[in-house]
């Protein structure tokens, strides 16, 4: 899992892990994923989104895990999600010159799934969307989370839910999947907190479930 040195963000550097598929193997999109919420301990090590990366490896896919600015050795200071928006775009456009013509699928936990799909359904280059965990129901310091890209988009949209999440439950969960417009798939996995404590590799089976057989497009890695 090589480390990228080459992803520069509006606020300067961005610490960022690159997760390839096997050698040979047909390589089926290069995903932008964002981790769960900076002022909260969320990080690209993150275990659900170290989970969800493996498993969208597993299925043949290119994954970029990146620390928002002012996250571990990430420059800049927590912007109020804007900045991290701005963040975003710069990973799109990294794995998007780094995997010229393969598909662009844009991803994200909690926070990092606010800022994921808000960016990628704006953006045309970008052809699926997947979330873990939608902060739908939540609000931070204040700050509500409103998805209006995400509820217009026409986009195909994957997600994986805790059963038990204190911080998103599912009940909030249900009626933004009402909302949302096809294709949309979900997976609830049983007993699963936010943070899917002891149950992260699940998250990573999900994934590859959801996406194993989506979006397969032709030449080796």
């Amino acid at each position: 899992m090589p480390s990228v040195t080459d992803l520069i963000g509006p606020a300067g550097p961005l610490e960022a892990l690159l997760d390839q598929p096997s050698t040979g193997t047909q390589l089926k999109a290069a995903v932008v994923f964002a981790h769960p919420h900076p002022q909260f301990g969320g990080t690209m090590h993150t275990k659900a989104v170290y989970q969800g990366a493996k498993g969208l490896a597993r299925i043949g896919c290119a994954v970029l895990r990146f620390n928002f600015r002012g996250v571990g050795r990430s420059a800049g200071e927590f912007d109020q999600g804007e900045g991290e928006k701005a963040d975003f775009r710069a990973a799109l456009d990294y794995m998007a010159a780094r995997y010229p013509g393969a598909p662009l699928w844009a991803a994200g936990f909690s926070f990092g799934l606010w800022v994921a799909l808000e960016v990628g359904a704006e953006d045309p280059r970008v052809s699926a969307l997947i979330g873990i965990a939608p902060p739908v129901a939540t609000s931070v310091s204040g700050h509500v989370y409103t998805f209006e890209g995400t509820l217009a988009s026409t986009k195909p949209k994957f997600f994986v839910q805790g059963e038990s999440d204190e911080v998103c439950p599912i009940e909030g969960m249900w009626a933004f999947y009402g909302k949302l417009q096809e294709p949309k798939e979900l997976v609830v996995i049983d007993m699963a907190n936010h943070l899917f404590e002891g149950q992260a590799a699940e998250v990573g089976e999900a994934l590859e479930d959801l996406l194993m057989d989506f979006g397969n497009m032709e030449g080796p890695a």
